[in-house]
């Protein structure tokens, strides 16, 4: 069970890093090329998901669909853990993001993001619950043989995206 659990680590940090390409630097590949606004919208699915006069349903579903990995990771790293225990360093990390963006001036801060990130968060946990009690002893093993899929899959694509913008 160590083994698994220091693969896990391994995964969770380099998801961590490609979460942060994508949130703080916006899939670019120079820091110039990133936007200079420091914005705080304080106001859920307000202004900032609103394009042509109705709710951007994609920025929404995104956002949830890329935290999902964060409560699953969360959760196979606590546990036997209670549910607050786990949404809270999933909302953490969440907020971390936020705070960044708007301290380094390279995106805007938006309550909306904190919300739909922290349901995806949510939606890994009961995930990885569901799992636990379908596949039980067996689950992390499954877990994060998908997830090393995904993360060889994921690093070719990003890969391929560096050399074709080299």
């Amino acid at each position: 069970m160590k083994k698994e659990k220091n693969i896990t680590i391994v995964l969770f940090i380099v998801y961590l890093i490609v979460l942060t390409w994508i949130i703080l630097f916006k899939m670019q590949f120079s820091f110039s090329d990133l936007s200079r606004i420091r914005h705080i919208n304080l106001i859920p699915f307000g202004e900032s998901v609103i394009v042509n006069g109705k709710i951007d349903l994609d920025e929404i579903i995104n956002n949830c669909i890329v935290f999902i990995p964060v409560g699953a990771y969360i959760s196979l790293l606590m546990p036997g853990g209670p549910f607050l225990g786990k949404l809270c360093p999933a909302f953490g990390i969440s907020l971390g993001y936020e705070a960044l963006q708007f301290a380094f001036a390279i995106g805007a801060s938006d309550i909306t993001d904190l919300i739909t990130n922290t349901a995806g968060g949510i939606v890994g946990i009961v995930l990885v619950s569901l799992l636990s009690k379908a596949f039980k002893d067996k689950t992390h093993k499954i877990l994060n043989r998908a997830a090393i899929v995904c993360t060889v899959l994921v690093t070719v694509f990003f890969g391929s995206l560096v050399a074709f913008n080299m």
